[in-house]
């Protein structure tokens, strides 16, 4: 894990290198999450789980390596889970991003989730001996933004990869709604 969280701070390092000045805007960003897993289950049992509104806030760093394609590395606090099955993760999205009609775009990329806060040993203390959460996750993501000079807007599907919870089957899935500042 720590040999991949170094591998995206080197690409950051590279792109920032190899980007002029011009190309740069870091901003501010926060939102709404909808927020819920694909599915929650093991071979003995089936959780029902209802989906969860929460919040996401970080930081925003666009580096244009051209007019229209920029990488946009963002770090942002995001409040996930269910209703009844907190998990707080403090995502890394590492976005391609596809501008047009000079202020429209489409962003996809991987994003790096690390565990921050959750109650997952609260919830299932009940229903099985231990479960834990996993500390990592990786999931997609997929979206399109605007830009309104120094505002922007952004609609995000992320779509889990990998299992939160350690001998359950169930990946996170969260629809973001985002409005951000950028401020150089």
């Amino acid at each position: 894990m720590k040999k991949l969280f170094f591998l995206v701070i080197a690409c950051i390092g590279f792109a920032v290198t190899t980007t002029n000045a011009q190309g740069i805007k870091f901003g501010i960003k926060g939102g709404l999450n909808f927020a819920n897993f694909n599915e929650l289950k093991n071979s003995d049992l089936d959780i029902d789980t209802d989906s969860r509104t929460g919040y996401h806030i970080g930081a925003v760093l666009q580096l244009g390596l051209t007019e229209s394609f920029a990488i946009q590395p963002e770090v942002l606090y995001s409040a996930q889970g269910t209703d009844d099955l907190d998990v707080d993760y403090l995502n890394i999205p590492v976005l391609a991003k596809f501008k047009f009609a000079k202020f429209l775009s489409i962003e996809a990329g991987p994003q790096f989730g690390f565990v921050v806060n959750d109650d997952i040993d609260k919830a299932f203390d009940e229903i099985v001996d231990s479960a834990e959460a996993e500390s990592f996750d990786l999931s997609g993501a997929i979206g399109a933004g605007v830009e309104f000079g120094p505002f922007f807007g952004q609609l995000r599907y992320n779509f889990g990869l990998t299992d939160v919870v350690d001998g359950f089957d169930g990946r996170n899935t969260a629809f973001q709604v985002s409005v951000g500042y950028y401020i150089f």
